[in-house]
């Protein structure tokens, strides 16, 4: 199994596409995906990429991260499980309470 690695500071230009090339330098690229906005459909300015081998994850991280590309310093490390967070709910009364009468 590869090792996924979380890709952060890119330029909203940046696709999916651009962030397997940039990375297939250091190794083979399972997969990449820049992140969406949902409603925009513009990115979100992180993505995720895929490495076959922790070895070729690694020297990605050494060669990229803090690395300038489209003018910001790219942030590359190991992506973290992703935490279970409760889904929508929540609401509140709009914040002030009751109205006195």
């Amino acid at each position: 199994m590869g090792k996924k690695l979380y890709v952060g500071n890119l330029s909203y230009d940046v696709r999916s596409s651009d962030l397997q090339q940039l990375f297939a330098a250091h190794g083979d690229v399972l997969s990449a995906d820049v992140i969406m906005d949902r409603d925009t459909g513009r990115s979100k300015g992180f993505g995720f990429v895929e490495m076959s081998t922790d070895e070729e994850a690694q020297a990605a991280i050494a060669a990229l991260n803090g690395r300038d590309n489209n003018g910001r310093a790219l942030t590359v490390n190991e992506a973290r499980p992703r935490e279970d967070r409760p889904r929508g709910g929540g609401g509140g009364g709009g914040g002030r309470g009751r109205p006195r009468y």
